[in-house]
C-alpha cells in the first residue's frame, strides 16, 4: 500500500479546518442577523469577506445581506416611548402586558435592533386596523374610518355588473385619463457630472383591459421603452447630475382603461382543465419565496375550500375567507420579507399585494391557475399604488380578482372576484422580473415594480434617495 505524504496529510488537515472554520463563521452570521445585531452582523460579514476567498455570486449574496438589513432599519424606525405616546391617545392606561400581548400577536409589529426594540415605521396606526378591540376604541375615538371609494364604487359596480349582461361583453365602461409621472433626485444626491439612470411605469399595451396609450411628452428626448414581452413596463431615461440642482425626470401619457365584470355559470362555463395546457403548467408552478403551493398555504387552503371540487366556487371560498380574515395593513418593504404568503399567515393581516400574493399561492396549491397584476388605482380621491390578480378558469379564461377591495355591499358582494372597475392602470403581469434596459444593481422593490428604480455607477439608490408623484389631470 502506498504512503501518503506527511505534506498531503497536512494540507488536507489545513483545507478541512478552514471549510469548518468557514461553515461555523456562516452560521454564527446568520443567527447574529436572526437575533437582529446588525452592526455585528454586518462586521461579521467584512471580516469574513475579506479573509475568505468567495465566488462572485456569493459577494453580492452577502452585499444583499448588508444592504436588507440597512432596509430593514430604515422601516423600524420607531422607540417605544414613540409607541406608547401614539397609543395612550386611545388606552391612555396601556399596561406592559397589553403591549406584549399585541406584540406577540403581531398586530403591534416591532423587533430587536442592535439591542434596542424598534417599531415599524407604520406600525402604530396598522394596530388600530389590526386588533378588534383597539379598532373599536379607534372608532369610539375618532369616529369610523371613511373610505373615498365607497360612493363612487356603489354606482360604478352595478352599472358595469348591468352593462357586462345587457350586452354581452365582458368589458365595459372606458376611461380615458392623462397622466403625469415625476421622479425627483434631490441635489447632491450623486456627484457632479455622474449619470442617473431610471426606470419609471407606464401602462401595459398587451391586456385587452387598456388600450389607446400615447406618449404627449418626455423630459429627456433619449428615453427607451420596454417591450411588451417584459412583465415590468417602464421607460427608461438618464441624465447627468449637475451640482446644487435637483435632477427631474418627468413624462406625461394618456390611454384608456375599461372595467371587467364576468357572470358565471358555475356548472355550464366551468370546464375541467387540461393538465397538460402551457397555461396550467406555468401557472400552477410553485415559485418561491413569494408563491408558495406546499406546507401551512396549501393546507389552509384546502380546509378553506373542503369537499369543493368546482374552481370558480373554490376560488370564491378563498377570497371570502382572506376577505373577512386578514385585514389590509400598511406594509413593510417587500424586500425585506423573506416569504410574503408566509408572513401575511404569521401575522394575520396584509396589504393589497401580500394578500393577492397569499391568494395566488392557495389557488395554485389547488390546481387553479393564478397570477400577479398590478399597477396604480386611479380612483378619484384615493390615487395609490395597488396589487391585484387574476385567476384562469377553462372554458372562461382569464378572470381579474382584487383580493384587498375585499368583498363588497350588496348586491355585488363578490363582485371583485372576478371583476375589476375602470380605475386602474396596469403595469405589471408578474413579479421579480428583469427590466429593459437591464438594471446594474439590486432593485429597490426586489418583488412590485410602481415607484420607480433608480441607479448610478455607484450603485443603487434606494427609496429614501429620491421621490416620485403620480399626477391624474381632471
Amino acid at each position: 500500500m502506498k504512503k501518503i505524504p506527511a505534506a498531503f496529510l497536512a494540507l488536507l488537515l489545513l483545507v478541512s479546518c478552514n471549510s469548518g472554520e468557514k461553515e461555523t463563521d456562516i452560521s454564527a452570521i446568520k443567527d447574529l442577523i436572526k437575533q437582529g445585531s446588525f452592526e455585528e452582523a454586518e462586521t461579521r460579514i467584512l471580516h469574513y469577506s475579506a479573509s475568505n476567498s468567495q465566488s462572485a455570486e456569493e459577494k453580492i449574496s452577502w452585499a444583499w445581506e448588508v444592504d436588507r438589513m440597512h432596509r430593514i432599519a430604515l422601516d423600524f424606525n420607531k422607540t417605544e416611548s414613540e409607541a406608547l405616546e401614539y397609543i395612550r391617545q386611545y388606552f391612555p392606561e396601556v399596561t406592559p402586558q397589553q403591549m406584549r400581548s399585541w406584540e406577540a400577536s403581531g398586530a403591534l409589529e416591532c423587533m430587536m435592533i442592535n439591542g434596542e426594540k424598534r417599531y415599524f415605521s407604520r406600525a402604530f396606526r396598522n394596530l388600530f386596523r389590526i386588533d378588534s378591540l383597539c379598532l373599536s376604541r379607534y372608532e369610539e375615538v375618532s369616529g369610523p374610518a371613511v373610505d373615498p371609494k365607497a360612493s363612487l364604487l356603489q354606482e360604478h359596480l352595478p352599472k358595469v355588473a348591468d352593462l357586462t349582461k345587457k350586452t354581452g361583453a365582458s368589458r365595459v365602461e372606458p376611461r380615458t385619463y392623462t397622466i403625469t409621472y415625476t421622479l425627483t433626485v434631490p441635489a447632491n444626491t450623486v456627484p457632479d457630472g455622474e449619470i442617473l439612470r431610471a426606470w419609471m411605469p407606464l401602462p401595459r399595451t398587451d391586456i385587452p383591459r387598456q388600450y389607446g396609450f400615447r406618449l404627449l411628452t418626455a423630459s429627456e428626448p433619449d428615453y427607451i421603452i420596454s417591450p411588451d414581452s417584459y412583465i415590468h413596463k417602464s421607460i427608461y431615461m438618464e441624465k447627468p447630475a449637475i451640482k446644487d440642482r435637483d435632477a427631474v425626470f418627468e413624462y406625461t401619457f394618456t390611454y384608456t382603461a375599461l372595467a371587467e365584470y364576468h357572470h358565471i355559470d358555475y356548472q355550464k362555463d366551468v370546464l375541467p382543465y387540461d393538465t397538460l395546457s402551457p397555461v396550467w403548467m406555468e401557472y400552477t408552478k410553485q415559485v418561491l419565496p413569494h408563491i408558495v403551493t406546499t406546507g401551512a398555504v396549501a393546507d389552509l387552503a384546502k380546509i378553506i375550500t373542503g369537499t369543493e371540487t368546482n374552481p370558480y366556487l373554490q376560488l370564491q371560498k378563498i377570497f371570502s375567507y382572506i376577505s373577512l380574515n386578514y385585514p389590509w395593513a400598511g406594509a413593510r418593504e417587500y424586500s425585506t420579507i423573506e416569504s410574503i404568503p408566509l408572513y401575511v399567515l404569521d401575522n394575520g393581516h396584509g396589504d393589497c399585494g401580500q394578500v393577492s400574493l397569499l391568494f395566488i399561492s392557495m389557488c395554485r396549491s389547488l390546481g387553479i391557475p393564478a397570477r400577479w397584476e398590478s399597477g396604480w388605482m386611479l380612483h378619484p380621491g384615493e390615487v395609490n399604488l395597488h396589487d391585484w390578480a387574476e385567476a384562469y378558469l377553462e372554458g372562461v379564461g382569464w378572470i381579474p380578482v382584487d383580493q384587498s377591495f375585499g368583498l363588497q355591499p350588496e348586491p355585488l358582494p363578490l363582485f371583485y372576484a372576478g371583476g375589476l372597475d375602470s380605475y386602474r392602470m396596469v403595469v405589471n403581469s408578474g413579479i421579480g422580473g428583469a427590466f429593459f434596459p437591464a438594471k446594474t444593481y439590486p432593485r429597490s422593490e426586489t418583488v412590485d415594480f410602481q415607484r420607480g428604480e433608480v441607479e448610478w455607477r455607484g450603485g443603487n439608490l434606494y427609496f429614501d434617495s429620491w421621490q416620485y408623484q403620480l399626477q391624474v389631470h381632471q
